[in-house]
């Protein structure tokens, strides 16, 4: 069975950090495009980040985050995080990690989310 569980989520006021951390297991890892995807109440899914398979390591970010968060991977423990510093309140929203076979945002797996806050 496929699993992708997040976790780190929190509340934090404006330009604090958060870390989010999601461990997969039932796939080979290290073969899939990573991505963090968010949803903000009343909105839907919104790409975030992306990040190669193997050890690559290219990362992608959507222009709203760009500068302020950071994806990277470990193959070996099948995690993948998402730094995020300078938070602002537009970035409350249910985070979720997800895992493709390829860069086209094909989410075939994804987590069950975790909540970030970012209010005063």
């Amino acid at each position: 069975e496929v699993q992708l569980v997040e976790s780190g989520g929190g509340s934090v006021q404006p330009g604090g950090s958060l870390r989010l951390s999601c461990t997969g297991s039932g796939f080979t890892f290290r073969n899939y495009w990573m991505y963090w995807v968010r949803q903000a109440p009343g909105k839907e899914l919104e790409w975030v980040s992306t990040i190669s398979p193997g050890s690559t390591n290219r990362d992608y970010y959507a222009d709203s985050v760009k500068g302020r968060f950071a994806i990277s991977r470990n193959n070996v423990n099948y995690t993948v995080w998402m730094q995020m510093d300078s938070l602002k309140p537009e970035d409350t929203a249910v985070y979720y990690c997800a895992a493709g076979a390829t860069s086209a945002r094909d989410y075939l797996y994804r987590g069950q989310g975790t909540q970030v806050t970012v209010s005063s």
